[in-house]
């Protein structure tokens, strides 16, 4: 469980980290990094940044180039936030890859012939079949109370 601080520092850094980065990838055409997520220690001496990157074939490449010049981001996060922190915490970067995952689900359920037309139909099943096995455990805790 975060404090409030560690959430508000985590806020700072991703805010700061999210400009850097549309400053950066501007050169580099048809690429898009976003800062989907900071976390940050306990001791505020290591954050730990995921990052969404389009297209997501490049981002191995993007992310190793990020952790090489981590220090220098460091610096340049630091420069901006020399009057919030004392310290400038260490910075580890992640391929948040939520994004994917999502288009995978999707695909899959679109190889199953299931549509968002048919999501009614399923929650009618599943209401169902909560209603079943709520009666299932009514009668098994009235024969239990015989």
């Amino acid at each position: 469980m975060e404090t409030t601080r560690q959430q508000k520092i985590a806020r700072l850094i991703q805010k700061d980290l999210s400009n850097i980065f549309q400053t950066e990838t501007r050169q580099m055409r048809g690429v898009l990094v976003s800062v989907s997520a900071v976390r940050i220690s306990s001791d505020l001496s290591v954050a730990k940044a995921y990052l969404s990157i389009f297209p997501s074939s490049k981002a191995e490449e993007i992310i190793n180039n990020v952790n090489a010049n981590a220090s220098r981001l460091r610096y340049t996060l630091g420069t901006l936030e020399r009057h919030q922190l004392r310290i400038i915490p260490e910075l580890k970067f992640f391929i948040d890859d939520s994004l994917d995952y999502v288009e995978n689900i999707d695909r899959l359920l679109k190889e199953e012939g299931i549509n968002r037309e048919n999501a009614p139909e399923l929650e009618s099943q599943d209401e169902d079949a909560e209603n079943t096995t709520e009666e299932d455990s009514t009668e098994a805790s009235e024969s239990t109370n015989d």
